[in-house]
């Protein structure tokens, strides 16, 4: 019977080996299509600095201390899919910080392309990296702009009209329930 079971294991570790390699040989390591168009971003530009007037407020957690808020005259949502949008972060302390973001919503990725300086003009950012939006307890306000506001189900909104429907609201429509 130990040289049945010995042989049964070592067909089953070829078989597995094989299946691996299989999949290492057609690409199926890195889960994208071959053969699919490769994503690009597009052009895009500084919007104007935000005026406390056109900032809308969204809800992040129970927990955040700070205040987090959307210019709306920046919003919109490029031809690449990427939605874009100045973000006014106000601190419990006092501080503000102003930036002007990016969202890939079936990526779940976010890029700064650049912060607000006291002089009301830009800086751009250092880096060009998207980064990956943790859905965290504290500070989770881009996994509240993704999952709740701008991404519902990973699908970007359509135009500015409905992000700016869905900050009114709270919550797009299209999202799932908390």
């Amino acid at each position: 019977m130990s040289r049945l079971a010995a042989m049964l294991r070592c067909c089953l570790a070829g078989g597995c080996l094989a299946a691996a390699m299989a999949h290492a040989d057609i690409g199926f390591r890195n889960f994208e299509d071959p053969d699919a168009v490769k994503w690009a971003e597009g052009e895009y530009s500084l919007p104007a600095y935000p005026d406390e007037g056109n900032l809308a407020e969204f809800y992040v957690s129970a927990l955040a201390t700070n205040r987090f808020f959307i210019d709306k005259a920046s919003l919109s949502v490029g031809k690449d899919g990427v939605v874009r949008y100045v973000l006014v972060v106000k601190t419990s302390g006092g501080a503000t910080n102003v930036t002007f973001e990016g969202i890939r919503c079936g990526y779940r990725e976010y890029r700064l392309y650049a912060a607000g300086r006291a002089d009301r003009t830009w800086a751009p950012s250092r880096t060009d990296q998207w980064r990956p939006i943790e859905n965290k307890p504290v500070n989770r306000h881009h996994a509240a702009l993704d999952r709740e506001l701008f991404c519902p189900l990973g699908v970007a909104i359509f135009n500015a009209e409905e992000g700016l429907e869905a900050l009114r609201l709270g919550r797009n429509p299209r999202a799932p329930e908390r």
